[in-house]
């Protein structure tokens, strides 16, 4: 039988250990608690995440679907086409090679997008971007009017940006813009990749200062490298 010193000296020595062994499982525990905590923040954020992409792609569709409903009966044409919230028009149907001039055709065409662009624009509060690009083919020596294929692609985006105005369009709503050869739609190896980046593209656009004075046409056209 064991002396009861004994025994008091094997509990006084044992005790340490089971003190040793309670804090490492409480260490553990906390540990096991933060990061569970840890795998909920970042699940919520997750979900949240996750949500607001589809309540984006949601409001993108239904621009879209929108879009296409109010230009019904120009993109039924073929002349007009919609790719991702961009309005594109050929640039043959609106101008001759190297000119700004307006085709009559293609002025048509633009007085018919006018009432159901203003529609749309107004639902919405937004604006129109109105845009002109060119292939990458070099200016003819003759043509002393433009400097460069930029200074083609602005005033080409200008002209349109006025036909819009002229034939109903708020000034307040509509822009221009130009990229001259940049960002082409085909390659510039044949004739039909250049005919396909020689055009004028309409992209709404939102209004993100609407208390400040909108530039008017003869005074917005930017160059620029991002795509609208």
């Amino acid at each position: 039988m064991m002396d009861p010193e004994d025994r008091d000296d094997a509990i006084e020595q044992t005790a340490p250990v089971w003190a040793v062994f309670g804090d490492l499982m409480s260490g553990l525990l906390g540990a096991f608690v933060l990061i569970l905590v840890g795998m909920l923040v970042v699940q919520m954020d997750l979900v949240s995440s996750l949500k607001q992409e589809v309540e984006k792609r949601q409001q993108e569709e239904q621009r879209r679907i929108a879009l296409e409903h109010a230009l019904a009966g120009p993109l039924a044409s073929g002349r007009v086409t919609l790719n991702d919230g961009r309005i594109g028009i050929s640039g043959s149907v609106l101008f001759d090679t190297g000119s700004d001039q307006l085709r009559a055709d293609g002025r048509q065409l633009l007085q018919s997008l006018v009432q159901p662009l203003r529609v749309y624009l107004g639902e919405r509060q937004e604006m129109l971007m109105v845009s002109g690009f060119t292939d990458d083919t070099l200016l003819r020596d003759g043509n002393r009017r433009f400097a460069d294929n930029l200074e083609l692609s602005a005033q080409r985006a200008l002209t349109v940006t006025r036909a819009l105005i002229d034939a109903g369009m708020p000034s307040s709503q509509v822009f221009a813009a130009a990229f001259g050869a940049e960002q082409p739609v085909a390659p510039n190896t044949d004739e039909k990749g250049r005919a396909l980046n020689r055009r004028v593209e309409m992209a709404p656009v939102p209004q993100t200062a609407p208390q400040a004075t909108p530039p008017t046409a003869s005074q917005a056209v930017t160059t620029s490298s991002a795509k609208p």
